[in-house]
């Protein structure tokens, strides 16, 4: 039986900031942050976003009245919680209208915490074919302001369906794990703003990415050779490119050729939207199938996931026949180019402007917010979530 992504979605803000406006503003020069790192664009998230509304933007696109009811399970993937205790998965059941018999969980582990998520779905599914599993990866990326990290940023929601005969991509069953403690990337309880080493962190992404794919390689018999493209988690799209590089040279040139050109095509929504953590993978690999134009049903996508601290995967799927016929890509694209650019100005009021954390009731201004999931403050200590008219 095939198992795995049946459709994929993504979702973010109706804002954005220039790369290169940003880049001047820093007195950098415009190609450190359009090459050096390889972004355009920069996502930019309005205090009336969260990890909740963000996720349930994303899922609700993929959601029929057919589909709501068999969905058995909801996981909700994010290092942008906005409780200790409650899980966003349960606030998702609710506003997506989602069963009460569906059972709704959080999980965490840095940026790879969404593909936890697919393997859990995929074991799952196996025992119960006639289930669905929604999975949301929803994260705003956040280092300061004038930092070195602060090009790195931006934010938005990756969502799945995870299920039986699927549509998209069907997983195949070897997969190689690396678990190890460092401290390249973390967020103590304490800070609004992640902690980043950033060189440390791309060299041990690009040493965890060799150690996973020469495993399976060794385990599968097979070489770069098999793959068509590859996705990669993509906090930055250069970081995912570095890693690709160390394997080019065990491809023949016009393979090389091939790789290369699929990696721009799943990069290119990254590029315009920023990081999104526990969901840029999945951003990747949306990018890659709806801007493809080479690859077809059969070829084999390799998938690179990391999360910092750190953990990472490396996955193979196939891609399913009339695959193109269960992607978003009009809409999609249209999203991103109807967002609105924002001013250094506004960004860093945006920024700037934070939830309280003492309990205070606040009510946000939402005249502008176009979303259909939004939140609109808070009071007696709870979150008060609004729906536009559906």
């Amino acid at each position: 039986m095939k198992i795995g992504i049946d459709q994929l979605s993504f979702y973010t803000t109706n804002y954005f900031i220039d790369m290169a406006k940003l880049a001047k503003a820093r007195n950098e020069d415009p190609n450190k942050y359009l090459i050096g790192i390889g972004q355009r664009k920069m996502a930019v998230i309005p205090p009336t976003q969260d990890s909740v509304t963000l996720a349930a933007n994303a899922a609700a696109k993929l959601l029929t009245p057919e589909i709501k009811q068999q969905i058995d399970t909801i996981i909700f993937a994010t290092e942008s919680g906005i409780d200790q205790s409650k899980s966003g998965a349960v606030y998702l059941q609710r506003l997506l209208k989602l069963p009460k018999s569906a059972r709704a969980f959080e999980v965490k582990q840095a940026c790879y915490s969404a593909t936890a998520a697919l393997q859990f779905a995929r074991g799952f599914v196996a025992l119960h074919p006639d289930k669905k599993v929604l999975v949301t990866a929803s994260d705003i990326a956040r280092y300061g302001l004038h930092t070195p990290g602060e090009p790195t940023q931006g934010g938005g929601a990756a969502a799945f369906i995870v299920s039986a005969n699927p549509r998209l991509l069907a997983l195949e069953d070897t997969s190689t794990v690396m678990t190890e403690d460092v401290m390249d990337f973390w967020r103590p309880n304490y800070a609004t703003e992640a902690m980043v080493d950033g060189h440390y962190s791309g060299n041990v992404y690009v040493d965890f990415f060799r150690d996973v794919f020469n495993r399976f390689k060794t385990q599968t018999g097979m070489t770069v050779a098999n793959f068509q493209a590859f996705a990669f988690h993509l906090p930055y799209t250069k970081m995912g490119l570095k890693a690709l590089r160390t394997i080019l040279p065990e491809a023949s040139e016009r393979q090389q050729e091939q790789l290369r050109a699929n990696f721009e095509d799943s990069r290119s929504y990254n590029q315009d939207v920023g990081n999104l953590y526990t969901g840029s993978l999945y951003l990747s690999l949306l990018s890659l199938l709806e801007n493809t134009t080479t690859l077809h049903s059969g070829d084999r996508i390799g998938l690179f996931s990391y999360g910092s601290g750190a953990v990472s995967e490396f996955f193979t799927g196939i891609l399913q026949g009339n695959f193109k016929d269960a992607l978003l890509k009009e809409s999609e694209r249209q999203d991103l180019n109807n967002r609105q650019e924002v001013d250094l100005a506004t960004y860093e009021r945006l920024f700037n402007t934070q939830l309280p954390t003492n309990g205070t009731t606040v009510e946000l201004d939402t005249t502008y917010e176009q979303a259909t999931y939004y939140l609109a403050g808070i009071a007696n200590h709870q979150r008060q979530y609004c729906v536009t008219a559906e």
